[in-house]
């Protein structure tokens, strides 16, 4: 059992779309991420993905609508479901996903990445 300081992790990377182990919660991950851009749409067949913002704003585009959060806000992707996040200017989001689960989903390609432990 440690404390995790959040703004110090965040400070110790700038990769956009590279998340970071920060703990793990049963079989789960819990991730630390920087946005910045567009990503690439994909789905988790298995599983849902949380983004809760921590700073900044995030907009989850899906097929039939926009929803945009913003710091202290969270969200919920059901698994299945096709979404694309976007982020205009740098934004920090935790991740929380089954270990293992892939940041690009059923889509795969370059920007899929291994998450590292920090």
């Amino acid at each position: 059992m440690e404390v995790v300081n959040l703004e110090k992790k965040f400070g110790r990377f700038d990769e956009h779309w590279s998340p970071k182990i920060l703990a793990k919660l049963n079989d789960y991950h819990v991730k630390a991420a920087k946005l910045r851009g567009e990503f690439i749409w994909h789905k988790h067949d298995d599983t849902d993905e949380l983004f809760l913002v921590t700073k900044g704003t995030l907009l989850l585009r899906f097929r039939d609508r926009d929803v945009t959060l913003g710091p202290g806000e969270l969200m919920v992707v059901p698994k299945g479901v096709e979404h694309l996040p976007i982020a205009e200017e740098e934004c920090e989001v935790l991740l929380i996903e089954p270990a293992g689960t892939l940041n690009t989903g059923d889509a795969g390609g370059a920007r899929t990445v291994e998450p590292e432990w920090i």
